[in-house]
């Protein structure tokens, strides 16, 4: 007897770039065949993930569908692509995709899902939710929280799953002797990343640790005001930009301490991945981050938008490493215990398999 196909889910995503949000979606599309679902990942551009990236997991490329105009008609024919080989559940990626999400599940009869990567992104446009989605997806704790707090999804059809990483089966060592210590963060440089106030804090800890240096890994619309900023601070010769990678492993394993100044945050998964390296993590104490670190124990957490505190606990860190490797050591434990990608995609499989059995039950009554 030949086997059964597996069960199709459509990944639709915006524009998958260097970013946790697409992080998110190729772990995804990766580990959803073991778990009994076939992915295609749809999305309106993928040219800044590198090729390997791109080609074992088939990503399909339909430029223009995220503009608000022209992707009218991009999505039309995406629509007519898509009913040859029809997926059975359409999961959303990014919030400012469920527009297209829900008209292509209600033309092609399927249920659909969407993630929540954060808030307050994206809610807005969830206030009054489409019967055709049957789930959400919380990355956290706070953005549940805020999504049933401004609309009027069912409590019961939400779930809080976090977004996974794996850990790094051998964590380089934290902060050697002999080896110039290197402060850094990683992620998107926009405005709600706080990005400026790492700087600041960078020119509190050279005045105590001129050695030390200072890594920005990735690239946005903030990159020529972050640099203006630290030539202000006279920072040139201790703060290297790294705009063009095409993820951010290279840049959280050159680091030593890794910073998230975030001003708001759903999860921290850039913050995961440097835990899961055994990297001794100080984080904005905003969204989900205090559901990931015990301060003192697996992490540190310091008042948003201030400098100085930031500043204060990278420099006990650096003064003492012994405490700095056993923090790492702690934060890397609780992700392998809780934040597993294995875990991650599971979780979501049973999800699907919840909406797919409703919305097969309701087409029955």
């Amino acid at each position: 007897m030949q086997d059964e196909p597996l069960p199709r889910v459509l990944l639709l995503a915006g524009r998958l770039e260097v970013r946790a949000r697409s992080a998110y979606t190729l772990r995804l599309a990766q580990g959803l065949p073991e778990e009994g679902y076939e992915p295609t990942v749809v999305c309106a551009d993928a040219s800044r993930l590198s090729y390997s990236v791109r080609e074992p997991l088939g990503i399909r490329i339909y430029k223009e569908l995220d503009r608000p105009a022209w992707g009218l008609v991009v999505r039309a024919g995406l629509l007519r692509d898509l009913q040859e080989e029809p997926p059975d559940l359409v999961h959303v990626q990014d919030p400012a995709m469920l527009g297209c999400g829900t008209y292509l599940a209600k033309r092609l009869g399927v249920p659909a899902i969407v993630t929540f990567p954060s808030a307050p992104y994206g809610i807005d446009r969830f206030t009054r939710p489409d019967p055709v989605v049957r789930r959400a997806i919380a990355i956290s704790k706070s953005v549940a929280a805020d999504l049933l707090g401004v609309s009027r999804f069912p409590a019961d059809r939400l779930r809080v799953i976090h977004s996974g990483v794996d850990a790094d089966d051998q964590p380089l060592h934290v902060l050697p002797p002999g080896r110039v210590p290197v402060v850094g963060s990683a992620g998107p440089l926009e405005s709600p990343k706080g990005l400026p106030y790492f700087l600041g804090a960078a020119a509190r800890v050279k005045r105590r640790f001129p050695e030390c240096r200072f890594l920005l890994s990735g690239a946005g619309p903030e990159e020529s005001n972050l640099r203006r900023v630290a030539r202000e601070l006279n920072l040139e010769n201790a703060v290297t930009f790294a705009p063009n990678l095409l993820d951010f492993s290279a840049g959280i394993a050159a680091t030593d301490i890794f910073c998230l100044p975030s001003l708001s945050q759903g999860l921290g998964a850039t913050m995961l991945e440097a835990m899961s390296r055994g990297r001794p993590v100080v984080a904005s104490g905003v969204g989900g981050v205090d559901s990931v670190i015990e301060d003192g124990v697996t992490g540190l957490i310091v008042p948003p938008a201030r400098g100085a505190p930031l500043a204060e606990k990278i420099c006990e860190l650096l003064a003492d490493p012994e405490a700095a490797r056993r923090i790492g050591a702690a934060g890397r434990a609780v992700v392998q215990e809780r934040f597993g990608v294995a875990r991650m995609v599971k979780e979501t499989a049973a999800l699907y398999g919840e909406a797919l059995a409703e919305w097969i039950g309701d087409a029955d009554d």
